[in-house]
């Protein structure tokens, strides 16, 4: 299976973000390199890892846009996974140079979903896509609405 094509261009001279020129869709890029330990017996990232890349994709998005995750759970929410997506295309190894590309996707009332494109630096190849899905919840777990400065996030998101 191939993955659909991904030709990230920076936008606006900021290389935080890209426009990928198949469909004109904005991401938020940062790179990351490949730990030994990520790596498996075959010497190839363990399939599992790409959801802690996911992560930091998600982590620097939040951060470079003003609002890291430790300022939304000191203002009283939690956004756990509750679904998660991936497709494998090519293997990463150990010290390769990957880039992820993340972008805030679907906002519902109280829930919201990332989607991710993980590509190595130097070949561009693809790695991997895919989402994930999170609930709103307060401190106590109890689902609630997406807060204001999440939402506001989504809406001023480079179109």
């Amino acid at each position: 299976m191939r993955p659909k094509p991904f030709v990230p261009e920076t936008l606006d001279d900021d290389e935080r973000y890209v426009r990928n020129k198949t469909d004109g869709l904005v991401w938020h890029r940062c790179k990351h390199r490949t730990l030994y330990a990520d790596t498996d017996r075959s010497q190839v990232v363990y399939h599992a890892n790409v959801l802690r890349y996911f992560e930091l994709g998600r982590a620097s998005l939040m951060r470079d846009a003003g609002y890291p995750y430790r300022e939304i759970e000191e203002s009283g929410y939690v956004y756990p996974v509750i679904e998660v997506g991936a497709k494998y295309y090519n293997p990463l190894y150990y010290d390769d140079s990957m880039c992820i590309y993340t972008r805030p996707a679907v906002l519902e009332k109280v829930r919201l979903r990332f989607e991710y494109v993980i590509t190595h630096e130097l070949t561009h190849k693809i790695v991997c896509d895919g989402f994930t899905r999170h609930c709103a919840t307060n401190g106590s777990g109890i689902p609630v609405g997406v807060d204001e400065k999440t939402a506001q996030l989504w809406s001023m998101f480079p179109k």
